[in-house]
């Protein structure tokens, strides 16, 4: 849990408990497995327990809303960075109701709900037509195919934000037919994060992914956050002190040129996309 989050597109962030069960292609180097493991825990898995907090974690987000309050703001939290709210499991739904009266009790946050299991809401999420106006409902998306099987649970769902997160993006990714458009007045997906892998086993992101879900969006009007390269970037973009023995790969951009990649870390690889930051998010009443 953090209240300043080092993710870019949150204020803070909020785990009703920890672990999980990897279920698609991007959980394959999962940084919370990672990083629990790195604690001494063992919580991914099937058979694995799932670690669980005291009344102290749970106050925390009170403290959160009071303090957006007393400063007239709104802050997002991201639930959950170490655990998925809607893995099904009968050991997980006493702390998910206690998530879901906290989330009720804190009108000044905006709780953005990520998950990779969408087509569970329906059956865990108390609320089916009428949603608390502070719930972001997102799903996680890495591929095409994902992208397909997750976003029609996603859109059946009246919340205030509907928002996909693509990533680790690791592939060519066609959202517009889903996207919401101001224009035309065509509800939809109201927001887009993007970025690519981290950790030493990090997989590339083609440059060009990245670049046409940006164009996407701003064809519909739709707000678009570049997080990350992750563990590889444009060579372009980090050439000053990067060893000749590093990692790369050679990929062919939007327009066929060729493109560098290297392996340089998350620090070094930042978040340049075409020259500019994407920090965009969506307008809430």
């Amino acid at each position: 849990m953090g209240k300043e989050s080092k993710i870019e597109w949150t204020h803070h962030t909020f785990n009703p408990w920890w672990g999980c069960v990897r279920v698609s292609p991007a959980c394959k180097f999962c940084y919370a497995d990672t990083w629990a493991k790195r604690l001494g825990a063992d919580l991914w898995g099937k058979e694995k327990d799932r670690r669980f907090f005291t009344d102290a974690h749970w106050a925390e987000p009170l403290k959160w809303n009071k303090e957006a309050a007393a400063n007239g703001e709104r802050h997002r939290v991201f639930c959950a960075s170490m655990a998925d709210v809607f893995e099904n499991r009968k050991d997980l739904h006493q702390s998910r109701e206690r998530l879901w009266g906290l989330i009720e009790a804190t009108p000044h946050l905006d709780w953005l709900l990520l998950t990779k299991r969408i087509e569970h809401v329906k059956k865990l999420a108390p609320w089916q037509t009428k949603w608390p106006k502070n719930i972001w409902l997102g799903a996680s998306t890495e591929k095409q195919n994902w992208l397909e099987k997750r976003v029609d649970h996603l859109l059946q769902h009246d919340v205030s934000v509907r928002f996909v997160s693509a990533e680790p993006l690791l592939g060519q990714l066609n959202i517009t037919p889903w996207l919401a458009n101001a224009t035309t007045n065509k509800d939809g997906i109201n927001w887009v994060i993007a970025g690519g892998e981290s950790g030493p086993q990090a997989r590339w992101m083609n440059p060009a992914w990245a670049e046409s879900l940006r164009d996407q969006c701003n064809e519909a009007g739709v707000p678009f956050h570049f997080k990350q390269w992750g563990h590889w970037a444009p060579e372009a973009l980090v050439r000053e002190g990067i060893s000749s023995r590093a990692e790369r790969v050679q990929l062919v951009g939007r327009l066929g040129e060729k493109i560098q990649m290297v392996k340089v870390g998350k620090t070094k690889s930042g978040r340049l996309l075409d020259g500019s930051t994407w920090d965009q998010f969506p307008r809430i009443a």
